[in-house]
């Protein structure tokens, strides 16, 4: 059946297509957790799940035991629902180097597994080597699907998505800033979502005055608010959220903000060298929301081309500083406070 996205599956699990074997891979729990759910709660109805439905956790799974699971035949139901969470944590390991490929019982199992059984592997944070007997064995009679991480700058995008498929709206401004302050842990975004909808009216269109009160990121102290007083030159605002910074360090991780600082000043690098800069133009070629392109065009008046370059440079080697290399940063406020300083002279 080989590899299969999350919307082919859900789709399958909707036309109740199932598949003996399912393998559920990769970085990003969330998806992962997401289709278990699902098929732990669609697949069999209340009464078919008293005896047809388990749920185990690897580290607890002996897998000659499992494999005895498998083979049994459903009571009184079609289908009988076995849900390995955590199945990476197995021991031995699935696919584990230690194991003969040929003698693998669970690649055998595999190759001839029982139709009315679905047997979902949740094995999470990794992949499953794709050389082994036990992948290839699972590519041939079920469904692979590798869920990636998300990166950081489409976060914004998911939320965004999310909220809407909810019947809910958020404005650009305060998904950026539920992405920036979360991060890309897609488990946590979506908790978070769900936190802020309780008190929030459906037809209300979500904006930073929420996110503030509901989740408790401040809308006036956060890397979006520093990087537009920075964009405006406007010193004496970059210096209260600085100290802001300074005061709150575990809220506003230091390689995060450079991060960011990094993204917001070689966007406005790429601003200068466009001859078109329409604002769609400008929002394509930036990879932002159209809403933001007037902070681009307001800070590209602030900073030419070389300072520009000067302060990539200076992030550059910020960035490594942080990180410990040639040199230890020390205070990560006061480090800040310096950096902040020398961008915006």
């Amino acid at each position: 059946m080989a590899a299969k996205s999350y919307d082919e599956i859900l789709r399958d699990l909707h036309n109740k297509i199932y598949y003996p074997v399912y393998l559920l891979q990769g970085e990003e729990a969330y998806y992962i957790d997401r289709l278990s759910e699902i098929i732990e709660k669609d697949v069999l109805g209340d009464m078919e799940k008293e005896f047809n439905q388990t749920v185990l956790y690897g580290r607890d799974c002996e897998i000659l035991s499992l494999i005895s699971a498998a083979k049994r035949y459903p009571m009184m139901s079609n289908y009988q629902v076995i849900i390995v969470r955590e199945a990476q944590e197995m021991k031995p390991g699935l696919g584990a180097k230690n194991i003969d490929d040929d003698k693998d019982p669970l690649a055998a199992y595999f190759l001839n597994p029982v139709p009315s059984t679905l047997l979902v592997l949740c094995y999470k944070y990794k992949n499953l080597d794709k050389r082994t007997k036990l992948f290839k064995s699972i590519e041939k009679t079920g469904v692979v699907y590798e869920s990636k991480k998300i990166y950081d700058n489409k976060v914004h995008e998911w939320i965004e998505k999310y909220l809407a498929d909810l019947g809910y709206k958020i404005q650009p401004k305060a998904a950026n800033l539920m992405a920036d302050s979360l991060g890309n842990d897609l488990s946590r975004v979506a908790n978070e979502c769900d936190k802020l909808l309780i008190n929030i009216k459906k037809g209300e269109t979500i904006d930073t005055h929420h996110i503030e009160t509901n989740i408790g990121i401040s809308k006036d102290f956060n890397v979006f608010e520093l990087l537009d007083a920075m964009g405006q030159r406007n010193f004496l605002k970059a210096s209260r959220i600085v100290n802001y910074f300074r005061s709150n360090p575990k809220s506003n991780p230091f390689i995060l903000t450079i991060a960011n600082f990094y993204g917001f000043f070689s966007k406005l690098l790429i601003y200068h060298a466009l001859e078109d800069k329409s604002k769609m133009n400008v929002a394509s070629a930036l990879k932002v929301n159209p809403f933001f392109v007037g902070d681009y065009e307001r800070a590209a008046k602030n900073y030419s081309t070389t300072k520009l370059i000067s302060i990539v440079n200076l992030l550059r080697d910020s960035d490594l500083k942080s990180k410990g290399i040639n040199s230890s940063i020390g205070d990560d406020g006061e480090f800040l406070r310096e950096l902040v300083y020398k961008i915006m002279h």
